[in-house]
C-alpha cells in the first residue's frame, strides 16, 4: 500500500508533509465532501436556532444565508493552504504562532473538535430513537462507526462523504418537496418586518460562526490534492460544496421548526421524518441515511481531534502520530464524546447555538493571523522542515503573533453579546454582537504591522516551497517528528 492512500489499510500519514508522490484527487473531491457533511441532521438543529430566537421565515434565511456565506470565505481560504503545503492545518499554525506557542490555538482546536463531534453524535443517535433503540445504545452504536471510518483515514472519509452526498441530496430534495406541498407558510412569515437589530446580529454571529470555526482542520482534507492545484479551484469547490449545503439544510430546519416547533425542539430527525413519510411511507430507510449522513459528519471532528492533540503534544512529549497513537487517541475521544452526548438536554439546538457564538470570539482572531500570514506576509512560502523543529526559523514562540491575538480577544471583549457575558457596546447597541468583525480587523491589521518586516524582506519572497525540502529531510521526519510510514 502506498503512504496516504487509506482505503486498503490505515493511513499512514498524521501530522506529517504529504510528498508529492503520495498526492492524488481533484479539486471537485471538496465539493463532494463538504456537501456531504454539510447534509446532516445536526444542521437541521442549527436552522432550528433562528426562528427559535424570534424571527420569521424571511429574516432567518436572511440570517442564515448571509452568515454562512461569510463564515464560508474563511474556510475556502483555508481549504486553499491544504494542497500548497501539504500539511494538516493546525500544525502550519507553527509558522506564525512557533511550534510551541501553537498550543494556545490548538487547545481551542480540540475544544471546537470535541463540541462538533459530540453535538453531531447526539443527533446521530436521534436516529435511531424513533425505532426504539435507547440513547445510549444509539450513541454506542454511531460512535463505533464513527471510529472505524476515521481510523482507516483520508480517503475513507472522502469516499464515506461521497455517498453521504448522493443519498443526503435525495433524502433532503424529498422533504423539501413534501415541507413547500404539505406545510405553505402564512404570507406574514416571508414578509421583511419590523426586526430587533440585536437580536438580528447575534443570530447572524451564530451563522458566521458554523462554518467559520472550521477553518482549523479545512485543509487537512485537501492536502493530498497535487501541489499544482490552483488556488481558485479548491476555494470554489469547498464554498460551494460547503456554503450551499448547509444553507440548504438549515433553511429547511427553519422553516419546519415554524410549522412544527415543539417537535423539531425535542427531536429534528423525527420532525425530519415526519415530512418525508408524507411523499413516501417507508420511513425506515430514512433514519438509517440520517445515521450514516450524521456519522460520516462525525468523522470529520474526529480526525481533526487525533492531529490537534499529536500537534499539541508532540514538542514536549515522545508522542508520535503511530498507527496505535491514532487507535488510542481517536478511541479516548469517542469515548469522551460518547459520554456527553448520552448526558445532553434535550435544549441542546439553544445550547449548540450559544457554544456556536462563544467560540466564534476566539476563533476569528487565529483564523485572521493565519490568512494574513499566508497571504500577505510570506505569500505562501514556507520553510517545512522547520515548522516541525522548535529550534527552527519559526522558534519555540512567536510573540508578535501570540500578542497579536491575546490583545484582539481583549478587544473584542465590549462587543461581545453572549449568555455569559454582554459587553457595554453590546448593551448601548441593543445587544447587537459585531465582535467578529471587530476581531477580524483588529487582528487582520495589527499581525500586518508587527510583521511587514518579513512581508518585505526579499528572503521570504525569494524563497521557493519546499526549496529546502530533501527526501533527507522527508526521512528524518519520518523518524523524529511523528509521522507513521514505520506502523
Amino acid at each position: 500500500m502506498s503512504k496516504g492512500k487509506g482505503i486498503r489499510g490505515i493511513e499512514t500519514r498524521s501530522i506529517d508533509y504529504v510528498p508529492a508522490s503520495e498526492r492524488h484527487g481533484h479539486p471537485f473531491s471538496q465539493f463532494t465532501l463538504w456537501w456531504g457533511v454539510e447534509l446532516n441532521v445536526i444542521f437541521v438543529g442549527t436552522g432550528c436556532f433562528a426562528p427559535a430566537m424570534g424571527l420569521n421565515m424571511a429574516w432567518s434565511m436572511i440570517a442564515i444565508i448571509l452568515g454562512l456565506m461569510i463564515g464560508g470565505m474563511f474556510m475556502a481560504f483555508h481549504s486553499a493552504q491544504g494542497p500548497h503545503l501539504g500539511i494538516p492545518q493546525m500544525i502550519q499554525s507553527r509558522a506564525q504562532f512557533g511550534v510551541k506557542g501553537a498550543v494556545i490555538p490548538l487547545i481551542l482546536a480540540i475544544i471546537l473538535y470535541m463540541g462538533y463531534y459530540t453535538t453531531t453524535l447526539y443527533y446521530a443517535a436521534q436516529a435511531l430513537n424513533p425505532i426504539h433503540v435507547p440513547m445510549p445504545v444509539a450513541v454506542v452504536i454511531a460512535a463505533v462507526m464513527t471510529l472505524v471510518i476515521t481510523i482507516y483515514g483520508y480517503d475513507l472519509i472522502h469516499k464515506a462523504q461521497k455517498v453521504a452526498c448522493v443519498v443526503g441530496t435525495i433524502l433532503f430534495a424529498v422533504v423539501t418537496y413534501a415541507m413547500i406541498v404539505y406545510f405553505p407558510l402564512p404570507a406574514a412569515q416571508w414578509a421583511l418586518g419590523e426586526v430587533e437589530p440585536g437580536n438580528f446580529l447575534f443570530v447572524l454571529s451564530v451563522y458566521i460562526s458554523v462554518l467559520a470555526i472550521t477553518a482549523p482542520y479545512v485543509a487537512d482534507y485537501s492536502r493530498y490534492l497535487p501541489e499544482n492545484t490552483s488556488i481558485p479551484a479548491t476555494f470554489w469547490n469547498t464554498y460551494a460544496g460547503a456554503v450551499g449545503g448547509i444553507s440548504w439544510i438549515c433553511v429547511i430546519g427553519a422553516y419546519l421548526y415554524i410549522v412544527m416547533p415543539d417537535l423539531m425542539s425535542a427531536n429534528a430527525t423525527v420532525g425530519v421524518a415526519e415530512t418525508w413519510k408524507l411523499v413516501f411511507p417507508f420511513v425506515a430507510i430514512i433514519f438509517i441515511i440520517l445515521l450514516f449522513t450524521a456519522v460520516c459528519s462525525c468523522t470529520v471532528s474526529l480526525y481533526g481531534a487525533f492531529m490537534a492533540v499529536v500537534t499539541t503534544l508532540s514538542p514536549f512529549t515522545k508522542l508520535r502520530g503511530t498507527k496505535k497513537a491514532k487507535i488510542a487517541i481517536m478511541s479516548v475521544t469517542v469515548l469522551c464524546g460518547s459520554l456527553i452526548a448520552i448526558f445532553a438536554t434535550s435544549d441542546i439546538i439553544t445550547q449548540w447555538g450559544n457554544y456556536l457564538a462563544i467560540i466564534l470570539y476566539f476563533i476569528i482572531p487565529w483564523t485572521s493571523i493565519n490568512l494574513v500570514d499566508y497571504y500577505f506576509v510570506r505569500k505562501g512560502k514556507y520553510s517545512l522542515k522547520d515548522i516541525f523543529d522548535p529550534k527552527g526559523i519559526y522558534g519555540s514562540f512567536n510573540k508578535k503573533a501570540l500578542i497579536t491575538y491575546f490583545v484582539t480577544v481583549a478587544v473584542e471583549l465590549p462587543f461581545m453579546n453572549s449568555v455569559f457575558f454582554a459587553g457595554p457596546v453590546a448593551k448601548m447597541t441593543g445587544g447587537a454582537d459585531i465582535a467578529w468583525l471587530v476581531g477580524g480587523v483588529t487582528s487582520a491589521v495589527l499581525y500586518y504591522v508587527l510583521n511587514r518586516d518579513i512581508a518585505k524582506a526579499s528572503k521570504w519572497s525569494d524563497m521557493k516551497m519546499h526549496a529546502e525540502f530533501s527526501q533527507e529531510d522527508q526521512d528524518t521526519l519520518e523518524r523524529e517528528y511523528g509521522t507513521e510510514s514505520n506502523g
